[in-house]
C-alpha cells in the first residue's frame, strides 16, 4: 500500500532517532579505536627500528672481530718477516721485507683506528637501542590500557548497538528508496549526523535558521516532504514527534 506523506515522515523520523542512539554509543567510544590503531602502528614501527638497530650492532661487532683477526694475521706476518730479515743475503731482500713489515704495521694502525670508531658507534647505537626499548615498553603499556578501555566500553555497549543496528535495518525497509538515499546523503554531509530535524522556536533545529510562518504551516500539514532552505535537512513538526513518543 502506498504510504502517505505523514507515514513517510514518521518512518524517517523514527529511523533518525535510532541512528542518533547509535551515534551516541559510538561517541562514547570516541577516539579510542583510532588511538588503539595509532599505538599499534607506533609499536610496530618501534619494533622494526629496534630490529634494525640490533642488526646494525651485530654487524658492527662482527666488523670489530674481523679487524682483530686482521691485526693477529698482520702481527703473525710481521714476526715471519722479521725472522726472515735475520737471513737476508742482500739489500734488495732486506728492503722488500722491511717494506712488508711497514705495510703490516700500517694495516694494524688502520684496524686499530677502525676498532676505536666501531666502539664509539656501538656505544652511540646502544644508547639509542636502550632508549627505543624503553619507549616500546612504555607504548605497549599505553596500548594495553587503551585496549582495556576500549574492550570495557565495547562490552558495555556492543549488545545495545547490535540491537539498534538491526532495528535501523528493519526501519529502512519501511522507507522508499529515493527518500532513503536522500536521508543517507544528508546524514553523511551533516557533522552531527542529523538528516531529519524538528522546528524549534520557529527555527530549523539543525542549522538554527528561521523558518517562515507559511513554510511552518506547510510542514505541520504533512502534505509533502519539506526540507530546510538553508541546510537541506528534512523538517518535521513537534506534534509529529510527540505522537510518535506517545505511540
Amino acid at each position: 500500500m502506498e504510504q502517505t506523506v505523514e507515514q513517510k515522515l514518521k518512518a524517517l523520523y523514527e529511523l533518525q532517532n535510532i541512528h542518533t542512539k547509535i551515534d551516541k554509543i559510538r561517541q562514547v567510544r570516541g577516539e579510542l579505536p583510532m588511538e588503539v590503531a595509532d599505538l599499534e602502528d607506533e609499536v610496530a614501527g618501534l619494533e622494526t627500528r629496534i630490529q634494525k638497530i640490533k642488526a646494525e650492532l651485530d654487524d658492527t661487532e662482527d666488523a670489530i672481530v674481523n679487524r682483530k683477526n686482521m691485526i693477529k694475521e698482520a702481527q703473525a706476518l710481521i714476526k715471519k718477516y722479521e725472522k726472515q730479515l735475520e737471513d737476508v743475503k742482500n739489500n734488495r731482500e732486506y728492503d722488500a721485507l722491511t717494506k712488508e713489515v711497514e705495510i703490516q704495521n700500517l694495516d694494524i694502525q688502520v684496524s686499530e683506528k677502525k676498532i676505536k670508531e666501531h666502539g664509539f658507534e656501538i656505544a652511540s647505537k646502544t644508547e639509542i637501542y636502550d632508549q627505543a626499548l624503553a619507549n616500546i615498553e612504555a607504548r605497549k603499556g599505553d596500548l594495553e590500557v587503551k585496549k582495556g578501555e576500549l574492550a570495557t566500553i565495547t562490552s558495555e555497549t556492543e549488545k545495545e548497538e547490535q540491537g539498534l543496528v538491526k532495528k535501523a535495518d528493519k526501519a529502512e525497509t519501511q522507507i522508499e528508496e529515493r527518500l532513503l538515499t536522500a536521508y543517507h546523503r544528508l546524514r553523511g554531509n551533516a557533522v552531527n549526523g542529523l538528516a531529519v530535524v524538528t522546528i524549534d522556536r520557529d527555527s530549523c533545529s539543525g542549522c538554527f535558521n528561521q523558518i517562515p510562518p507559511q513554510r511552518q504551516l506547510d510542514i505541520r500539514q504533512r502534505k509533502k516532504v519539506i526540507v530546510c532552505e538553508h541546510c537541506g535537512r528534512i523538517l518535521v513538526d513537534e506534534a509529529l514527534t510527540q505522537e510518535l513518543a506517545e505511540a
